[in-house]
């Protein structure tokens, strides 16, 4: 697992980090996605909601499995067959305060022309999505040309120079072919392509995976500049929760296809409320501190095609109750231990004011 500092966010750092602040951009309700017809039916993702709010960096972070891509590829349309949504609403907030436009429910013209200006993706594996054929200087014009046709070639050469200057890379490099780039190069050109029509939401699919830890490391930095330069909504999909106590205002947990938990970064860091939270906290090693024991999660996710009864996490969690394996909880404000503005779990320990962790098994602070 490649990793960045563990150490507690920077509560000052980002527009609304830990806040909470800023009106919603983009809000996702009751989302479901199902995967098969028929009998062969997977649920993959079941009733999932979230809220992006203006200017802020949302993480979301889970086993490989758990859903993150589909959530994300649902609600923007973009899931390959046989993906099918079965349930929900994706509401896109206009920056001119009008009625929000629900994503799902568009004509198709007027949803290929939100894309890239409203909403852009940085998908996994930049070289899998470069075309290997085209210069990358002509892949980042022909976005802004089939969006903006009243623009010059001229004007679309030197907004391209502009947008890698933007990320890092030489302008120079304009003429290059995707494989005469390096793998961190390639994936600024990913970034600059979603950037080049100035989107309101970036929408980042791993975009640091199978890069080595200093690659990672300065296009987390060049992700948080630009979100702090541009202003642009950031949801970053992830498997490693280091990094997002980094760079995210606010982490939603998922497993199985649910949200688990959710809360502001900070907060999540130092007190953990789920305990899959806890496990995939306790999966990494801190860089400052004492040094302490990786205790992991033990066994494996579930089988989506055949999920256990009852809370999904309750055949790995320590914690488990019998009412863990008879009923669903819910997402609700925690009221074991007090209540947290903002925080939000799934889990029978939280509805239990006289509910206690064991020690051995907390985050530390």
């Amino acid at each position: 697992m490649n990793t960045v500092s563990t150490q507690a966010p920077d509560s000052t750092r980002g527009s609304v980090r830990g806040t909470g602040a800023g009106r919603p951009v983009l809000e996702i309700k009751n989302l479901s996605v199902d995967y098969g017809y028929g009998e062969d039916r997977v649920h993959a993702l079941r009733n999932v909601s979230l809220t992006l709010r203006e200017g802020e960096v949302l993480g979301l972070a889970g086993e490989s499995g758990c859903g993150k891509s589909t959530l994300v590829y649902g609600a923007t349309r973009l899931l390959p067959p046989p993906g099918l949504i079965s349930s929900g609403e994706v509401l896109y907030y206009p920056e001119d305060g009008g009625e929000p436009v629900d994503i799902l429910r568009q004509p198709e013209d007027a949803l290929r022309a939100s894309r890239w200006q409203d909403t852009a993706i940085v998908f996994q594996g930049a070289m899998n999505s470069l075309n290997p054929v085209h210069r990358i200087g002509r892949q980042i014009t022909d976005a802004i040309a089939a969006h903006r046709p009243e623009t010059t070639k001229a004007e679309r050469q030197d907004r391209a120079r502009e947008l890698l200057d933007m990320v890092g890379i030489d302008p120079g490099r304009i003429s290059s072919f995707p494989h005469q780039l390096s793998g961190g190069m390639r994936q600024r050109v990913m970034i600059a392509m979603a950037l080049a029509l100035e989107p309101r939401v970036l929408i980042m699919d791993e975009p640091t995976t199978a890069l080595d830890v200093v690659m990672q490391r300065q296009i987390i930095e060049q992700i948080v500049d630009l979100r702090q330069n541009l202003g642009f909504s950031v949801i970053f999909i992830t498997h490693d929760v280091s990094l997002l106590i980094e760079i995210a205002d606010r982490i939603a947990i998922m497993y199985a296809g649910d949200i688990v938990e959710q809360g502001p970064a900070s907060r999540m860091y130092r007190q953990p409320r789920h305990p899959y939270t806890r496990g995939l906290l306790n999966s990494f090693p801190p860089l400052r501190g004492p040094r302490r024991e990786m205790t992991g999660i033990p066994g494996s996710p579930p089988d989506l095609v055949n999920l256990p009864t009852g809370c999904p996490y309750h055949p790995r969690c320590p914690y488990a109750m019998p009412i863990c394996s008879e009923k669903i909880p819910t997402l609700i404000e925690p009221t074991a231990g007090g209540s947290e503005p903002g925080r939000l779990v799934a889990c029978w320990l939280e509805e239990d004011a006289e509910a206690t962790v064991p020690p051995e098994l907390a985050v530390r602070a």
